[in-house]
């Protein structure tokens, strides 16, 4: 399958410049293309992922993938999708988030190999041109008509939009030049967004290099959830690819929680299974939901990719422990893990009577609640039913020394740290 028609059966292709023109180059020669982030932060968010997977892709089918940090354009700010200018970073930030995201890149999609992915920072020749050759060398060949219809900047002109921003389509289009000149990219991918920028760049090559110049620009569709919100947020916000920001085992839910209209969706975006095996999934979404297949699978393939095999394996066993309630087989690393943003309390390590526990900490709140909730076998302790008012409670049962986990019916659970 070439590797465009791969693309459109992933219903992954929303605009393309010239769709013949760029099968055909695809089916005569490897081509190199390229996509980019700018580092607006320390951390990518699954989101960012979505193009990114189309590259990898691309790499996949042998072609050649440039991956292109913004350290230039990261200090300028892209006015895509925006309503308001952003605030400008420092340098020295900036560089922090060039280093994160080019060590986040190289992990994800940076494999040995003929086609390896090549990583570019594109203040490397930005930082050259002077205010002069930009004006005189890119600036005259743009239409400020022009750029006043793209509706990156139309959409921003009743609220207003400064000229720093207003130049950033310059910018990307002398990514766009520099990348054609220096790596032979032919193909620029991007998010929807991204229209705007990349036919600029287009235009912007075809009248440096020639008319006949062969370059193309395909974007991805918006991504939007079945229930019309956007995709990627939750009720803690982003969902974050750093491990740090997004915990594996929360990764993991995110992906295992995906409502049945969006997983199929999502199988053929975010991973690389074949097309046989996710119709075969598809098929179970139809007729046995109830066992959740296809979502096990989306999130088994999407941790082990971003977090690797061993996290994923401590994502499903906090997933399986906090199901079948054995929460003594987790350590306690794993459990500040899976507890993360649950109810937390905080014990002193002396023991105390389990009743006066319970109230003192506010997890119940009054003895007789907490007595008759006791004694209807309503409270486990580390996975554990209580049945005792009596049992004392302290640093001899936290696992780990650490913690102690109250379970109050059948979901409600509760994270008592140790002091």
């Amino acid at each position: 399958m070439n590797i465009i028609d791969e693309l459109e059966w992933r219903d992954a292709v929303n605009q393309q410049t010239d769709a013949e023109g760029l099968r055909e180059l695809t089916n005569t020669k490897a081509i190199s293309l390229y996509c980019g982030v700018d580092p607006t932060g320390d951390s990518m968010h699954i989101g960012h992922l979505i193009p990114f997977m189309m590259l990898k892709r691309f790499q996949l089918a042998g072609h050649r993938p440039v991956i292109l940090i913004g350290g230039a354009t990261g200090t300028i700010g892209d006015p895509s999708g925006r309503q308001s200018e952003r605030s400008l970073q420092t340098m020295e930030q900036v560089q922090e988030n060039v280093d994160a995201l080019t060590a986040q890149m190289k992990k994800l999609f940076v494999t040995e190999g003929g086609n390896q992915v090549r990583m570019v920072n594109n203040y490397d020749w930005t930082q050259k041109i002077n205010v002069i050759e930009f004006l005189r060398d890119y600036g005259k060949n743009f239409s400020i008509n022009t750029m006043l219809a793209k509706d990156v900047v139309s959409s921003r002109l009743e609220s207003g939009i400064s000229f720093t921003e207003f130049s950033y389509q310059i910018l990307q289009s002398i990514d766009y030049l520099h990348l054609y000149q220096h790596e032979d990219v032919q193909l620029q991918i991007g998010g929807s967004d991204q229209w705007g920028n990349i036919t600029s760049g287009l235009d912007l090559i075809r009248k440096k290099e020639g008319a006949e110049a062969k370059v193309f620009g395909l974007t991805i569709p918006l991504m939007l959830k079945s229930d019309g919100t956007k995709f990627g947020k939750t009720a803690g916000g982003a969902v974050w690819l750093d491990p740090k920001k997004t915990t594996p085992y929360e990764f993991y839910q995110f992906w295992a929680n995906t409502d049945d209209r969006d997983v199929v969706k999502y199988l053929k975006y975010f991973t690389f299974l074949t097309q046989e095996e996710i119709e075969a999934l598809a098929e179970k979404v139809r007729t046995e939901p109830h066992k959740r297949e296809a979502q096990k699978a989306l999130a088994e393939e999407m941790t082990r990719f971003v977090h690797g095999g061993e996290l994923l394996e401590q994502a499903k066993r906090i997933t399986a422990a906090l199901f079948s309630g054995d929460i003594r087989s987790l350590t306690a690393e794993e459990i500040e893990e899976g507890f993360k943003e649950m109810p937390t309390y905080t014990a002193g390590p002396d023991a105390k009577n389990i009743v006066d526990w319970l109230v003192d900490l506010g997890i119940e709140p009054s003895k007789r609640q907490a007595r008759e909730d006791i004694a209807k076998g309503a409270i486990s302790l580390n996975g554990e039913r209580v049945t005792d008012v009596a049992i004392e409670v302290g640093a001899g049962d936290a696992i780990g020394g650490r913690f102690i986990i109250i379970r109050k019916g059948k979901k409600n659970y509760s994270l008592v740290k140790l002091a």
